[in-house]
């Protein structure tokens, strides 16, 4: 059975698939009919009847066939469907039609819609391919661009490397694009702006932060180095020899870390008469001076303080100290208050309280170094006592008149044999004291205050002349007679 989506049949023949002609037995059709002697010859040619005996070319161009061939076979047979505009309207009837071996006219309405449908799928696909051959090249075109801005670039982290592909102009976009910030104190090789071509190679390296103590030195410092030897070797410090708190091969994390580095030096130890060079990379004098083979005793000391650190080209001086402790007592002066008294002729002094002094007991350290005798260092000292101050009234009355009947006489003399002149004289057994060795109870009877050896020479010499009047020279029996001589 003919599958009428791709079959349609004329009088003497058949059309077959995609709108060729297949002869038949009858005789062949008339030209302009489409005949040839290839079916497939690079066109179909069909033609419907029209109007008045006559046909619509209908040719479709052999291009349609070779992309599309069931959609352009299709469209080639978009004719046959089309009604002659009137006919039916107009009632007529195509005349001699079956006579003519034509079909009728339901198999061309079937025919028709056929091809209808076939032209709307014919269009679709056309709509469709210009788009994706728009696309086509448009990224046969762009692929070149592609190429041409893609660049294979090395890059190093830390030592850690890895090529990649990107389509940065320079190393600051690269970086952007890796996410990999960098920092002040971090390098970037080449610079941050230099622009890149396929094959570099960047290479960043991580600052890190060292707390460094150098030769008892404190330094922060950042280094891009990964360990303590590359570090060091940047930094210009020699290694060999030194003291290294953690290993050199140690790697440095981007936290950073704490190293203290001791350095080779060369020290000159002197001691007991004999000089000693050597290489240390002691952390004190004290190491130094055990590392130089000397051995401190006692009191030994040296001429740098022993916790001090060694310098390179440094001499210490070793002292061999020997000596002793000696504790003396020693005297603390008393203070004297003064009281100024009006009762008091001037120039006259009482001692209310006498003063004492105090005791301090001082530690002395008696050293000899090297032999040779030191000046004696205070150590240490407390008192024992403390001193007690003197109070003192002093006069400020007016000296005394003279004393009528009293003048003219030796006063001077009778002191001498009485006291030897001295105002503070006091005999042996206490009671008399004074120029004229008055004894108290006469004293206070003649108007004097507290004892007569403390009051002035004004005073006493005034007191002697009232007594005199009162007795005249017999209170001095052995010198009175001085007073008239």
């Amino acid at each position: 059975m003919s599958n009428p989506q791709y079959e349609t049949y004329g009088t003497d023949g058949m059309y077959g698939p995609y709108g060729t002609y297949i002869p038949g037995p009858g005789p062949a059709p008339t030209a302009g009919y489409g005949t040839g002697p290839d079916p497939t010859a690079g066109y179909d040619m069909w033609e419907t009847p029209v109007m008045g005996g006559g046909y619509r070319d209908t040719y479709r161009p052999a291009y349609e066939q070779r992309l599309l061939p069931r959609q352009a076979s299709g469209e080639s047979r978009l004719g046959q469907g089309l009604r002659e505009p009137g006919l039916r309207e107009s009632g007529l009837r195509e005349p001699g039609l079956r006579e003519s071996g034509l079909r009728p006219r339901s198999d061309r309405r079937a025919a028709r819609r056929r091809r209808e449908r076939n032209a709307r799928r014919s269009e679709s696909a056309m709509r469709r391919l210009v788009p994706q051959a728009l696309v086509v090249a448009f990224l046969a075109g762009g692929t070149t661009a592609f190429v041409a801005k893609d660049k294979a670039v090395e890059l190093s982290v830390d030592g850690k490397a890895r090529t990649l592909h990107t389509f940065a102009d320079d190393v600051r976009e690269l970086l952007a694009e890796e996410d990999l910030p960098v920092g002040a104190h971090d390098r970037v090789t080449p610079g941050r702006d230099a622009e890149l071509e396929s094959g570099d190679q960047v290479t960043v390296d991580h600052g890190r932060p060292v707390r460094l103590t150098l030769d008892g030195r404190r330094h922060e410092v950042w280094t891009t180095a990964r360990t303590v030897e590359g570090m060091l070797g940047r930094l210009g410090v020699r290694a060999e020899g030194a003291y290294l708190s953690v290993p050199g091969s140690r790697p440095i994390g981007r936290s950073g870390l704490t190293l203290d580095v001791r350095t080779e030096r060369a020290v000159t130890v002197i001691a007991d008469g004999r000089a000693r060079v050597v290489r240390t990379n002691a952390a004190t004098v004290r190491e130094a001076v055990q590392g130089a083979g000397v051995t401190l005793r006692g009191q030994d000391t040296t001429s740098v303080p022993l916790g001090s650190f060694p310098r390179d080209g440094q001499t210490v001086t070793v002292l061999r100290v020997t000596g002793a402790k000696e504790v003396r007592e020693e005297l603390i002066p008393f203070q004297v208050s003064r009281t100024e008294d009006p009762s008091l002729f001037r120039g006259i002094e009482v001692v209310d309280s006498a003063g004492q002094p105090g005791v301090r007991r001082v530690t002395y350290l008696m050293r000899t170094v090297n032999g040779v005798r030191q000046k004696p260092r205070r150590e240490r000292a407390e008192v024992v006592r403390e001193p007690r101050t003197q109070l003192v009234r002093v006069g400020v009355k007016p000296p005394p008149p003279s004393v009528e009947g009293a003048e003219g006489l030796n006063w001077q003399g009778l002191a001498a044999c009485e006291s030897g002149g001295r105002p503070t004289a006091v005999d042996p057994s206490g009671t008399y004291g004074g120029l004229y060795q008055f004894d108290t109870r006469t004293w206070h009877g003649l108007g004097g205050k507290g004892r007569p050896q403390d009051a002035s020479p004004a005073e006493q010499t005034y007191r002697a002349k009232k007594l005199y009047l009162r007795h005249g020279s017999s209170p001095w029996p052995h010198c009175g007679m001085r007073l008239h001589s």
